[in-house]
């Protein structure tokens, strides 16, 4: 009896210890955001939301974040099938690099981008030459975006593929299907859950990025100044309320992709 008493007991408070781990380090944070940007009221959270620069930053975050996104997926999409159809030399350290934008701080990412596309680099020296600049312009803040988001497609993709039953695959073929029509058909509607799931969480965290941006974006209000950035100058410029009120927005939008996310997950269990 005493040793039951004991478990439940030990069960009881590991449960406790979690839940306030996640409210001291997920909700509280949150709903202290939502509280600060509603500090003075609706019309100051208005009026901050509504601000030229501040909707000019949002705007173009998302702009730049869907950009990401879709070449993420494309180029997601086909690293996953190649990593998971074919064997050559090199494969699995391949693999493994995949995931090194989620072990690299992204400062240190923002860094390599602006050695290897800056004015001083072979890549910006040749593209200066052409006429068009790379670093501290739009293509820079795209490029920061896509490598801090690569992973979230090649690893929604891959594990679907290795689901995948290679007989309807090879039933398809059987009955006379070309290549194309049984990927179109077969093989691409399994991937799609893995890709549309990939797809939401990149596009969330470029939303959010900062430490790769910063320091490969021009920072021009209205040209190169995203949302993560305005709100780090809000910040030092003492505008705690007008910073956590484009937070909202960003926050808000995440909330719903996650949401979304895991709506296709549960669809996709649920078959």
């Amino acid at each position: 009896m005493n040793f039951i008493m004991r478990g439940r007991l030990w069960s009881f408070g590991f449960r406790s210890t979690i839940m306030l781990y996640f409210i001291l380090l997920v909700v509280l944070p949150i709903v202290g955001v939502y509280s600060q940007s509603l500090k003075l009221g609706w019309s100051p959270f208005w009026e901050s939301v509504t601000d030229q620069l501040a909707w000019e930053a949002v705007l173009l975050t998302i702009k730049l974040s869907l950009v990401s996104t879709v070449i993420n997926v494309l180029l997601g999409t086909m690293i996953g099938w190649v990593l998971i159809r074919y064997r050559f030399p090199g494969r699995r350290l391949l693999n493994s690099l995949v995931d090194l934008p989620f072990a690299l701080p992204t400062a240190v990412g923002g860094l390599m981008i602006l050695l290897l596309l800056g004015p001083n680099s072979l890549v910006g020296g040749l593209a200066d030459k052409l006429g068009f600049e790379i670093v501290f312009h739009e293509p820079a803040i795209v490029i920061a975006m896509i490598f801090v988001t690569f992973p979230f497609v090649i690893r929604g993709v891959q594990p679907l593929l290795e689901e995948l039953d290679k007989s309807e695959e090879e039933a398809s073929y059987t009955l006379g299907a070309s290549k194309t029509r049984t990927f179109l058909q077969v093989i691409f509607p399994s991937m799609l859950p893995g890709i549309i799931s990939g797809a939401m969480l990149a596009f969330s965290r470029a939303l959010a990025e900062f430490g790769a941006v910063v320091l490969v974006a021009g920072n021009i209000p209205g040209k190169t100044l995203i949302a993560s950035v305005y709100i780090f100058g809000e910040i030092e410029s003492d505008n705690t309320q007008g910073a956590a009120a484009v937070s909202v927005l960003l926050l808000t939008l995440s909330f719903l992709i996650l949401g979304a996310v895991n709506l296709v997950q549960a669809r996709r269990q649920g078959k």
